[in-house]
């Protein structure tokens, strides 16, 4: 595994996580529960402008959510693979580590109105009640291409500047 500095980060990988952040509309997340055993889930996703930050929602009467609430420690597998063979030399995949925090009040409504203009679909959703929309404060991503080459970025590494 490389660990990269930011100066050594390339335009390519960090382009090719921005489109991946950007164009993958579904993640799996990663939680523990409190006696610490993994439990993951599909949610769907949406990234701001320089992404930092994730989106996603999830109802209140969930494990993901009792589960965030006690430990907001997250892991997010994003991959644009199409369960094909030439996935293997062709795919992309990211490993986001982060921490979720619930978003309230004034903070909610942007977050909101960028997770709906990527899912559009999901309103009725995304707006119930019973329904809580977390940020996922981003603190690292491990990217895999190529099947074994891995590159590791910080969000140091400025991943909306190209030099």
């Amino acid at each position: 595994m490389t660990s990269l500095q930011p100066e050594k980060v390339g335009m390519e990988i960090r382009q090719k996580v921005r489109a991946l952040l950007s164009g993958q509309g579904l993640g799996v997340l990663a939680t523990a529960d409190p006696d610490g055993h993994p439990y993951a889930s599909l949610i769907a996703i949406a990234a701001n402008a320089d992404h930092t930050e994730l989106y996603f929602v999830t109802p209140r009467a969930t494990r993901k959510f009792a589960n965030l609430m006690h430990d907001n420690r997250v892991a997010l597998l994003v991959n644009n693979s199409i369960n094909q063979p030439a996935d293997f030399h062709a795919a992309v995949a990211a490993t986001i580590l982060g921490q979720a925090r619930l978003m309230e009040e004034e903070s909610r409504e942007k977050a909101l109105s960028i997770y709906l203009e990527k899912h559009t679909y999901l309103k009725q959703f995304a707006t119930s009640p019973s329904c809580a929309l977390f940020a996922i404060e981003i603190t690292g991503i491990t990217m895999v291409q190529k099947f074994q080459s891995v590159s590791e970025l910080s969000p140091d590494h400025g991943l909306d500047t190209d030099s």
